[in-house]
C-alpha cells in the first residue's frame, strides 16, 4: 500500500472518530440539560392539536366533573407524597428539568415528560414523547392531548398526581 493511501485512511479514521466523539457529547448534553421547547402562540396550539378524545369516567372521587373546578394538583404517591400545587392558566411542564413546573426527579421521568394544559373549562394532558410513558387512569397516553377529570390518577415515573378542585 502507497504512503498516500495510508495517511489518507488514517484521516479518514481520525474524522470518524471525532464524529463519534461530538455524537457522544452531544448525546450527553441533551440528556442532562434537556431539549430546548419552543412555546406556540395560542392559535398555533389550538390549530395543531387535534379535539380532546371523549371523556372518560372519574375513578377517585366520583364527582364526574370533566375538570371543570381543578384549582390544584395533588401528588398522592412517590417521593412528593402530599404536595399540593396551584393550578393557573399556563400550562405545567412536567419533568425532571429544572425548567418544568412540576419537578420530578426519578429515573422513569424523562426531562420534558409531559405537559398539562387548560382549554376553556377543562384540563387536558399530553404525553411530550417520554420514554416510559404516561398514565392516566391506568392508560398509556399518546402524544395527542386526553381530557383529565378530577380525581383520575395520572402516573409519571414513579410518582402518582389528580386534580382536585
Amino acid at each position: 500500500m502507497s504512503e498516500l493511501v495510508l495517511l489518507l485512511l488514517r484521516i479518514g479514521f481520525l474524522i470518524l472518530l471525532w464524529f463519534f466523539v461530538f455524537g457522544v457529547v452531544y448525546s450527553l448534553r441533551a440528556d442532562l440539560f434537556g431539549v430546548r421547547v419552543r412555546k406556540m402562540s395560542a392559535e398555533a396550539a389550538a390549530a395543531a392539536s387535534p379535539a380532546p378524545q371523549a371523556p372518560r369516567p372519574s375513578a377517585g372521587t366520583g364527582s364526574g366533573g370533566a375538570g371543570k373546578g381543578a384549582t390544584r394538583l395533588v401528588i398522592t404517591s412517590g417521593p412528593k407524597t402530599g404536595l399540593e400545587v396551584p393550578l393557573g392558566a399556563e400550562p405545567m411542564s412536567i419533568g425532571r428539568s429544572s425548567e418544568s413546573g412540576l419537578v420530578i426527579r426519578d429515573d422513569y421521568t424523562s426531562s420534558h415528560h409531559a405537559r398539562l394544559s387548560r382549554r376553556g373549562d377543562t384540563w387536558l394532558i399530553q404525553d411530550l414523547g417520554s420514554t416510559n410513558g404516561t398514565f392516566l387512569g391506568g392508560e398509556r397516553l399518546s402524544e395527542k392531548p386526553v381530557q383529565v377529570h378530577i380525581g383520575t390518577p395520572i402516573k409519571v415515573g414513579a410518582t402518582t398526581f389528580e386534580l382536585r378542585s
